[in-house]
């Protein structure tokens, strides 16, 4: 089990970094985004209104009318305009009037434009966005969950979330889990449901996500909609084993699981097996969602068009085989090892990479039969190509892998013909010449291997 999971070279680490990016993504709502709003004044131009004048209107207007007029113009110049004015806003003290406006239980239209302004303020900086939490924005907007604003306030708590962790903490401790999972019900419309798993996402509370409802996978249908939710539960098990244990729970790793020999679209498909990826980096138990019939999607997924679901189902399979010989053996037995060696030959390098760890991890914890099937499948070959490298990590993983060969052959007499056959793929003076290698590790691995069976 240690085998598992204690490779964060840079390639992970880098991915691990642009999905925290994408994580803490704050979004200005555009016209288009709320296009089906009732309001039809809404799709008008914005007429030849000075911008001291929104700010009068809003500020010191006592008229309702009027203030409603200033609000809508301030919502328009702040969504339409490519670099909104969201410090002249701020600055001119219109977050307070905004904020109060959200009270106004009498006036729909004007809650839904002072909350759809205060969304796109909060998509600012950090500076901008405690403007609209320091003015009391957060209790309003979560009030409005309840009533016909929803969408543009879940939007707006959104994006006070994104701002980072205190952002996000504070939104929390105000009480918006109970009225977020109030807002998954039957009729819920697919783009709405998506606001609400990115809404989740900025929270990025595991405890909070898992009291969402997972019956969303079988009531609603929306690829976008599955989509989102599969990152989402990528970013919760990418952690330690207790935020899978929490996942496993839920029952949801079944549906992920047909989702995964369902789907060939790689936009969904690389989310899933994210997740499962990510699953099978935990205890042994754990990994045992292979009894869910996981594997069975794993000849598809190697094969895939894109390289990188080879990539992923690759690296999927090299934490099932660091683990339990029974794990390895339901490798073999869905005749995975001759697709994995043949990408270990031929794939993309960064394939490659990952089948090699597959294997290696196979050699350290296999029985001595499991390492004879794995030789008959003529694995050193395989192992050989990739002697050449210039990384010294996958160097040392690819001579790792030969000598648990190697000693497996010398156990029953079979190493001559190994040594033959090395001798024969030209594995045997790739390694020679790793002798003289800069990286003591793999000069020292080297060296060993000819001076113990050659």
């Amino acid at each position: 089990q240690n085998l598992r999971k204690k490779r964060q070279d840079g390639n992970v680490q880098l991915r691990k970094c642009k999905r925290d990016e994408q994580l803490l993504k704050r979004r200005n709502i555009n016209m288009e985004d709320l296009n089906t709003s009732p309001l039809k004044e809404m799709n008008r131009q914005v007429g030849d209104v000075f911008f001291d004048d929104i700010v009068i209107g809003i500020t010191q207007s006592s008229d309702e009318a009027q203030q409603f007029i200033c609000t809508q113009n301030a919502r328009k110049i702040l969504s339409r305009e490519r670099h909104p004015p969201i410090s002249k806003m701020v600055e001119a003290n219109i977050v307070t009037k905004l904020v109060e406006f959200l009270s106004w239980t009498h006036n729909p239209a004007m809650q839904f434009e002072a909350a759809w302004a205060l969304t796109n303020i909060a998509s600012g900086n950090s500076e901008q966005t405690t403007a609209v939490v320091n003015s009391g924005a957060v209790p309003s907007l979560i009030a409005l969950l309840c009533n016909e604003q929803k969408n543009v306030a879940m939007w707006a708590l959104g994006n006070i979330a994104g701002d980072g962790a205190s952002m996000r903490d504070f939104v929390l401790k105000k009480g918006i889990v109970k009225p977020l999972v109030q807002l998954v019900t039957d009729d819920a419309p697919s783009s709405f449901l998506q606001n609400l798993t990115w809404t989740v996402w900025n929270l990025y509370n595991f405890a909070v996500f898992l009291v969402l409802p997972f019956f969303w996978f079988c009531r609603f249908f929306s690829f976008a909609v599955k989509t989102d939710v599969c990152w989402a539960l990528s970013y919760i098990t990418d952690g330690p084993n207790d935020r899978i244990e929490l996942v496993l729970k839920t029952g949801v790793v079944e549906e992920l699981v047909r989702l995964l020999k369902n789907t060939s679209d790689g936009l969904l498909l690389t989310p899933v097996l994210r997740v499962i990826g990510n699953i099978v980096t935990g205890t042994d138990q754990q990994t045992q969602v292979l009894d869910l019939g996981t594997l069975e999607a794993f000849p598809k997924l190697l094969a895939h068009d894109k390289p990188t679901i080879q990539k992923e189902a690759a690296w999927t399979l090299s934490n099932i085989t660091a683990g339990t010989q029974s794990q390895i053996q339901a490798v073999i037995d869905h005749h995975l090892i001759p697709i994995l060696i043949a990408l270990l030959m031929k794939g993309d390098y960064k394939t490659q990479k990952e089948a090699c760890w597959a294997i290696t991890n196979y050699t350290s914890g296999a029985s001595l039969q499991q390492l004879i099937y794995l030789g008959n499948n003529n694995v050193i070959p395989a192992l050989c190509c990739l002697l050449e490298v210039k990384e010294p990590k996958i160097l040392q993983v690819c001579l790792d892998g030969i000598t648990n060969m190697l000693l497996a052959a010398e156990k029953v007499d079979e190493l001559e013909a190994m040594c033959c056959l090395m001798e024969s793929c030209g594995g045997v003076d790739c390694i020679e010449k790793l002798q003289e290698h800069p990286n003591e590790t793999v000069y020292k691995m080297s060296l060993n291997i000819i001076d113990h069976f050659f």
